[in-house]
This record gives structure tokens, sequence and C-alpha cells, in this order.
């Protein structure tokens, strides 16, 4: 493949790269193992990510909860008696996940603190639980609790302002095309109607203009690039109090991983028609998943989701879904088929980095905030999809380039008005290592199933 820097088209300035607090964070106990995990993943020497996700949880009435997983619930600051109705804050809880939000905030790298929630607080559910409806595709709060919900989100965020921590947006709704309910439910969700998220944003705009609160709202964490995205990107940025709150379209990336073309339908359809409007792609893991975490494999196909994501979506950032998630045995061969950057078995007893956290380390440890995605003519398809190459332009003026080779060998010629070269590789059990630091070469050998990051200066 050839790559010429010196002719490519710049396209969007790139805010950054994150990853979820959801469900793990409060299991992770205080000690050396939360500041490992901080370390690993906003540390100048992990990830060093910027965007945090944290996620205000819909709480648990253990009485009625259909949920048996631990790590798909999350417990509330809101406490709520059901036999008087009547609720009280206690902000001593989720001292686990709060403790871990902070390690990560001490380091220093974190520009972008997100509160998104998956499903109001229970008490304010149809159900009386944060697992979604009993009727799939159908709206588990009733409209007269809509600005109980508001508040509920608001006055946590408050709480979260008032002791120090930089929230910069709310995110109140996520995934609202799914089904989130029935007769089978496996984690906090809620399902709602075009017409329900605008209504919800618009109440959520209104009280966040009311308090004169400095965040701002970002969402509605759509759960596929197509289907419904544009509907709700319409729908929201036809009100005009929204308009005023609304500074992030947030969208995930599910559902299209062997599908590039889709990538640049979200941009021509969404992006390039609202230009004055921010889109991030705020979570994306392998959906199925079907590559073991030891499995080298899993972090080919994450490296080739996070460089067509950012590049050809015209999103410009990417937060991967949780950055730890509990061993997922299959049964059939005894593989862990968690979907993480992290795996862990519930306490944190034993934990080890998935290999797909080396393919966000591709990016993230070497294209920083602020480089600009680079078109150099490659144009992908659903038959040429095994060897993918994005390139940057750094803030300093060097260039990054991203090789993704999921086949056999390749060739990379590169066409720079650079004069010295680093190159940085994995494969199957040798992650990031250096191997050329010198002058710049024309002709790079691209070894198979490999990930390198080439930094030309």
């Amino acid at each position: 493949m050839d790559v010429n820097l010196k002719k490519a088209k710049k396209l969007h300035t790139i805010k950054g790269w994150g990853t979820s607090a959801c469900w793990w964070s409060q299991a992770c106990p205080k000690g050396e193992t939360a500041d490992k995990l901080a370390h690993l993943l906003y540390g100048d020497d992990g990830l060093r990510l910027n965007i945090y996700r944290y996620n205000i949880g819909g709480g648990t009435d253990k009485d009625n909860c259909r949920v048996s997983n631990p790590w798909r619930t999350t417990d509330s600051f809101l406490v709520y008696d059901r036999e008087t109705g009547e609720s009280h804050w206690d902000f001593s809880r989720e001292a686990n996940a709060v403790n871990m939000m902070k390690k990560s905030l001490e380091l220093g790298n974190i520009d972008t603190l997100i509160l998104f929630a998956n499903s109001p607080h229970y008490s304010l559910c149809s159900t009386g639980q944060a697992s979604g409806s009993l009727l799939m595709h159908t709206c588990n709060i009733p409209k007269m609790n809509y600005k109980k919900f508001v508040d509920y989100i608001l006055d946590v965020t408050q709480h979260f302002l008032d002791e120090g921590y930089p929230v910069k947006y709310v995110s109140p709704i996520n995934e609202p095309q799914w089904k989130w309910g029935g007769s089978y439910v496996w984690q906090e969700g809620c399902h709602y109607e075009t017409q329900e998220v605008v209504e919800i944003f618009h109440l959520f705009s209104e009280e966040i203009i009311k308090r004169n609160m400095p965040v701002r709202l970002y969402g509605p964490e759509s759960g596929q690039y197509m289907g419904k995205t544009p509907e709700y990107l319409e729908a929201l940025t036809a009100d005009e109090t929204i308009m005023q709150v609304l500074d992030v379209f947030a969208v995930h990336s599910y559902h299209s991983d062997d599908r590039p073309e889709e990538r640049y339908e979200f941009k021509k359809t969404c992006v390039d028609t609202h230009p004055s409007l921010r889109f991030d792609m705020s979570e994306w893991c392998e959906l199925p998943n079907k590559s073991h975490t030891r499995d080298f494999k899993g972090a080919l196909i994450t490296a080739r989701i996070i460089g067509q994501d950012i590049v050809y979506s015209g999103c410009v950032s990417w937060t991967s879904w949780v950055a730890v998630n509990n061993t997922a045995i299959k049964e059939d061969d005894g593989f862990d088929y968690a979907d993480s950057l992290i795996t862990s078995d519930f306490d944190f007893t034993n934990w080890y980095i998935a290999k797909r956290y080396y393919a966000l380390a591709h990016f993230s440890k070497y294209v920083p905030v602020g480089s600009v995605a680079l078109d150099f003519g490659f144009v992908p398809t659903q038959e040429s999809n095994d060897y993918n190459v994005f390139a940057f332009e750094a803030p300093d003026g060097s260039n990054v380039v991203v090789a993704v080779n999921e086949g056999n060998e390749q060739i990379l010629k590169i066409n720079s008005a650079h004069s010295k070269m680093q190159i940085i590789t994995s494969v199957s059990d040798d992650e990031l290592k250096q191997v050329y630091d010198g002058t710049a070469k024309q002709i790079i050998e691209i070894p198979a199933r490999s990930i390198s990051t080439i930094i030309l200066k």
C-alpha cells in the first residue's frame, strides 16, 4: 500500500481516547489494585486516556431485581424506602467507584469527565426495576417522572461539581433503540422512542440552563451508526432549547464491524450535514465477542475498528466499552471471552491485561489529542478489510501511521518529508516493541497479523 503524506487531505481534529468505568469500578477495592488500574488506563506509562465515563447507576431494589449478574447493575447514591416512598442521599455509597475516578483524575491526563446513565433510578421506573419494561421496546419511565429523573441526574452532577470533580458532560440516555426489557433482562437499560428522547433532553436542557450549571449534554449514545440514528439527530437538532446545551452527538459503532462503508454513510448523512456539532464514538466492543482475551485476533479486530471509526466516520474521539469486565468462560473451550481491555474475577483477586488493550495503546499512546486525521485516498471494502492503514498529523508536525494487518506479511510505502522514523510493533505475545529507531525509510515490511505504529519526525 502507498501512503503519500505530502498530498494527504486533512480531515478532523481528534479530541481524545477513553473508556468506561461502568460496573467494574464499584467492585475494585481501594489500594494497590486501584492504583495499578488507574495507571494502566490513564497514566503516562499506560494508555494515557483523557476521556472518563462514570456511570450514575439506576440502583437495585434487592427484593425486586431480575438481573442476576452483580456486574450488570450499579448501586445508587439515592436511598429509597419502598415502604414509605421516601428517599435520601448517601454519598458514602459507591466509594470504590468514586475512588477509581479520583485516582484516575489525579494522574493529570483526563480533560473529559462524562456522567452517563443506562437507566433512570429504579424508583422512577414503571417496573420498579432499572432493567427495562416488562414489555420489549417500551419506555420504563412514565412521563410524570421525567422531571424527577432530570433532578436525580443533575443533583448527582452538582454533588460531583461541589466535590471538585471536573464534570464536563451529562449523558442521560444510553442506546435508546434497543428492546431493554421483556421476559429476559441481563443489565440496566431503558428503551425510548424518538419523541421520548427529545422530551427528556429538552427537560435536561431547561434545567441545566435554569441552574446555570457548567456542564453540557452528551448523547443520545445511539447503539449503531445508522438505523434510528439519523432520526434521533434530526429530532434533537430541531429543538432550539436542546441545541443551547447539546455539545456532542454521541454514537456507538456496534453491528458494523465488517462494514466500513457504514462509517462513510454516517459521515455523509449525519456529520457532513451538521458541521457545527461535535460527533463522538463513545462505545464499542467486539459484539458478539468471538475473540478470547489471550488471542491476538481480538487486538487486530479492535485496532481495525478504532482506525476506521476515527478516520472514516467523522467522529473526533474513540471510547471503548468497559475498561474491565468479569471473566467470561465458555464451556466448550474454557477460554476467557470477556469483552474488555482488562479481565478480572468478581473481587479482583485475579486480573490481567487482555490483548485488545494493546490495540488501543497503538493509538492513544502515540496519536495525541489535537492530532488531525488524514485521508491519503485509501477506501476499504468488505472484500479488502484485512489490511488497513491510518494516518495522522500530530500537533508537533510529526506524522503517525498505524498499520493493522490481519493477514499475511505486507509492504507499506510511505512518501513523506520527514527524516527520522520510529516503529513500534505488536504481534502475538510480543506487544509494543520498538523494532526500529533511525533514518526514515520509504519501504516498510509489515509483519503478518500485526499492529505497527510508525512515527515520522
